[in-house]
This record gives structure tokens, C-alpha cells and sequence, in this order.
């Protein structure tokens, strides 16, 4: 699988590995990022998803809706009842694609941006009677967003600062708000990062074009009237100084 197609990074696309069954075989499942819309063409888009596996492979589409705040995406664990999944179980064939189509049927005057997981859950093999065996299930999370017609984000950061990462190494953190009713992503657009040192001396400076930011930092989801902090994995030569950063969204 693709890093982009088996995870959605910052919480927004996920696959997940319940038990163990044919090691080095899986689904996948294409896109992990749905964008929707109220009415017109964009209501609906298809899912497909690719059986790998020497077997047939059942599958059950669910929906929950999610709740997104300064600490990520929250699973609500409830389906609201507003996408239709078609069909909402399939058995795709060894080596067969199966498509899914997903439709959002909720409130058209929509007030600010919703969002779901629809999963592409593998479903267990009855087997015959008296065998036991150990199974791997996937489980893939795909991000379903639908925001009010008509409606654009409007990213812009707030605040900068060095931080550290995982590691220990510095790196930069920025501080975005999102004060449309409609969602954006970070990866729409270019990052431009400035480190500058005590003295106001410009000692580091890289620009991250769209792809980059989504192999680097994933989607960057931002939900309406949402704040997030997003630490940016560039490692900077100093952790004494500041930091200017700039997003440039696309046309």
C-alpha cells in the first residue's frame, strides 16, 4: 500500500490492523479523502475498493460522524444518517475492484462544514466446522467532508514558535485558525518557514509546496471556526530565535 492510500496523518485517514491473517497481503482502498458538497455534482463520489487477497474478500461500509477541535478528529461513534453508502456490503473477488458510491442525503442549507469516517471494514471468514485459524481484518478510515455551497476556507496563522519533536530535534510550530463555515486543508497551498536568530539574522528559510506538505504533514485538515497547531518536521538549525511563517493558498 501507498504511504497516501493505507493513512491520512494528523488523525484524518487511518488503516487500521485488528488480528493477524495472510501477512503482506491487504485492501486498498482509493481515495482516503472525500470532498462533498450540498448539491449539484460534487453531492456524491466514488470509493473503489481493490481486493489483493488470494480469497474474496467481504466488506461493510459504516459511517460515523466526527467532531474536529484543536486536538484532532473525534469519533462520535454515531451515524447521523446524512451519506448514503451503495451498496453497503460487497464481496470483491480476488484480483476485482469494487465501487462504492457516496452520497451526501443530510440538510442542504448547511451552516458550517461536517465531517465523517466512512470504514472499509473486512469482515471475518466463517469457516467450515471444526478449523481455527487466525484472521487479519483491515479496517480503513475514509474522510468524508461536505461544507456549505458556495463557501471557502480561510487559513491564516496566528502564531509561531520553535518547538521540539519526537526526537528532540527543533523544529517549527504554527498556530493556523479557520474562521469560514467551510473546512480547509493545509496542503492546499504553499508553507514559507523563516528562522531568524536573536539579532533578527535570517538563518533558515524553506518554502513546502502542496505535495510536500501532505507527505510531510498529511492533509492538514481545519475545520470550520476551528484553531489548530501543527508542528511542521523540518528541522531547524537553531532553537534560539524566531520564527515567520507564511501559507499562500491556491487559486
Amino acid at each position: 500500500m501507498s504511504k497516501i492510500s493505507s493513512r491520512l496523518k494528523t488523525g484524518v485517514v487511518m488503516a487500521s490492523l485488528i488480528m493477524a491473517w495472510q501477512a503482506g497481503e491487504a485492501m486498498t482502498v482509493q481515495p482516503v479523502v472525500v470532498d462533498l458538497s450540498t448539491a449539484g455534482r460534487r453531492m456524491s463520489q466514488i470509493v473503489t475498493v481493490e481486493n489483493s487477497f488470494a480469497n474474496p474478500l467481504p466488506v461493510e461500509l459504516r459511517v460515523e460522524e466526527l467532531l474536529i477541535d484543536e486536538k484532532g478528529v473525534h469519533g462520535t461513534g454515531k451515524d447521523p444518517g446524512d451519506l448514503l453508502v451503495f451498496p453497503p456490503q460487497a464481496m470483491i473477488q480476488p484480483g476485482q475492484t469494487q465501487s462504492f458510491r457516496v452520497q451526501f442525503v443530510g440538510n442542504p442549507d448547511l451552516a458550517r462544514s461536517k465531517h465523517y469516517y466512512v470504514t472499509v471494514a473486512q469482515l471475518p471468514v466463517k469457516l467450515p466446522e471444526g478449523q481455527s485459524a487466525i484472521q487479519i481484518l483491515y479496517n480503513f478510515q475514509v474522510l468524508a467532508s461536505v461544507g456549505p455551497t458556495g463557501a471557502r476556507p480561510q487559513l491564516r496563522i496566528q502564531t509561531t514558535e520553535v518547538a521540539r519533536d519526537d526526537t528532540g530535534h527543533s523544529v517549527p510550530a504554527i498556530t493556523l485558525s479557520n474562521d469560514s463555515p467551510t473546512y480547509g486543508y493545509l496542503s492546499k497551498g504553499r508553507l514559507r518557514i523563516i528562522e531568524k536568530d536573536a539579532a533578527g539574522r535570517e538563518v533558515f528559510r524553506k518554502t513546502l509546496a502542496g505535495p510536500e506538505i501532505q507527505q510531510s504533514i498529511g492533509f492538514g485538515l481545519i475545520g470550520a471556526g476551528q484553531t489548530r497547531r501543527v508542528i511542521v518536521p523540518v528541522e531547524l538549525p537553531s532553537s534560539e530565535g524566531s520564527i515567520d511563517a507564511q501559507f499562500t493558498p491556491e487559486n
